[in-house]
């Protein structure tokens, strides 16, 4: 059964909670941050659990720091979670009815759009809370952003995370409902701010979406350097249980067709027989299942499922361990709106193989922090592999040079310039 909470903030009930600020230090903005499909507390490597979750839940607690009240609201996926969850200084995840109280396809939850709208409003009016600013994350949480927004009559930064364009031209196969389209547009207009992670999705926004440029923000996500640190490859290994005398080639990510797994199993073919390595496949859930048996069955019809490790979902905090282990970072992607699994490997000192699309071009550097390839074929991914497994001192270079690079995606500077956004956002409102 759900706990009922009192859903005012612990700064005003006396309840102070892990980490929140005391009757005294109200926070001097409130935020509503709406992350409506996947909460940010959600288990990495999920078919709907990634980088976005990483994002909202790292800035809404950086923004607590700063002395924001940030609320998260997302759609309730269990019956038995509690309403209001604190995960950091003055934030909160807070879950709300909209549709069924059980996970959904990505589909299904856009029907609900509505709903969570009005369910973020009941909440709001329940506590007598008004918020300064609503922040969306994803197209759909920008949708119900809009409504809220002008019910409100408060600003609405919009962050997209990934366009239905983009996605419907990286891969063709992919499907996107012309309802995701249309509300992109529709955000894309009506947004009083866009926040994009690259100066290449300011210029899709513009061309594909007619966004007004003046109106777009370009800031960089983030990492966290304290935990996506160096750690020893040795001491990595034995703690990972991994063995010691392989090559190891690391993916980490969702098991989806768009994130071009596929293209690494058929470079992991391609490399000299007698290579001695093995490929560790990190992420995944049940609802995976089938590309991940289809990914299975590629490996063995090219002869290479000996070398290939299916490790499943990991907890985010075992991830540097991952990332260290490893002697690569490949990120085979058709499509990626920034890149934050290269820019986290590249933290822990791991050179990235990546493909030259999206945020990958920027947070990549070709020949400095790794290799960027243009082509989305196992071949030349095989090649720019081969070329870091088999030479130490350039690997240990990249990698050098791969943690330095990382240093400016650190999160307080990224906190830094989202909370400027908001600063001068809500000062063009009252000029």
């Amino acid at each position: 059964m759900t706990s009922v909470y009192d859903p005012r903030p612990f700064a005003e009930t006396g309840d102070h909670g892990p980490g929140l600020k005391a009757p005294g230090q109200r926070a001097s903005r409130r935020i509503a941050m709406l992350s409506m499909h996947t909460s940010p507390l959600a288990q990495l490597g999920g078919r709907e659990a990634g980088g976005m979750n990483v994002y909202v839940r790292e800035l809404s607690q950086a923004l607590g720091e700063r002395g924001y009240a940030v609320d998260v609201f997302t759609r309730r996926q269990s019956p038995d979670a509690p309403e209001v969850q604190p995960f950091g200084p003055n934030a909160r995840v807070v879950q709300v009815h909209a549709g069924p109280a059980q996970p959904l396809p990505k589909d299904d939850v856009a029907q609900h759009i509505d709903a969570f709208a009005a369910a973020v409003r009941a909440f709001a009016d329940r506590a007598s809370l008004a918020y300064d600013l609503v922040h969306s994350h994803y197209w759909m949480s920008g949708a119900a952003g809009i409504a809220l927004a002008e019910a409100w009559d408060v600003p609405h930064i919009a962050m997209f995370h990934t366009l239905g364009e983009l996605k419907i031209r990286a891969r063709i196969t992919e499907r996107e409902p012309p309802a995701r389209i249309a509300a992109e547009t529709r955000i894309a207009a009506h947004a009083h701010r866009i926040v994009v992670a690259t100066e290449h999705e300011r210029a899709v926004l513009t061309t594909l979406y007619r966004a007004d440029p003046s109106r777009i923000v370009v800031v960089p996500c983030g990492v966290d350097t304290d935990v996506f640190t160096p750690v020893e490859k040795g001491v990595a290994r034995r703690a990972l249980g991994l063995p010691a005398d392989k090559r190891l080639l690391l993916y980490v990510g969702r098991i989806e067709p768009l994130k071009g797994i596929d293209v690494l199993i058929g470079a992991a073919a391609a490399l000299h027989e007698d290579e001695n390595f093995l490929v560790l496949i990190v992420g995944g859930d049940a609802r995976a299942a089938d590309e991940m048996a289809a990914l299975r069955a590629q490996a063995e019809q090219l002869g290479v499922d000996h070398h290939i490790s299916f490790v499943g979902a990991v907890d985010h905090a075992r991830l540097p361990l991952y990332y260290s282990a490893a002697d690569v970072c490949v990120v085979p992607s058709y499509y990626e709106s920034f890149g934050m699994v290269a820019v986290e490997a590249m933290a822990c000192g791991t050179p990235v193989v990546a493909s030259r699309v999206g945020g990958l071009a920027s947070t990549v550097a070709d020949g400095e922090t790794g290799y960027l390839i243009s082509w989305r074929c196992p071949e030349p991914f095989a090649e720019r592999l081969e070329q870091l497994l088999e030479n130490d001192e350039l690997r240990a270079s990249f990698g050098a040079a791969a943690r330095e690079a990382a240093e400016r995606y650190r999160w307080p500077a990224v906190a830094d310039a989202i909370a400027s956004v908001y600063t001068d956002t809500l000062a063009a409102r009252t000029t």
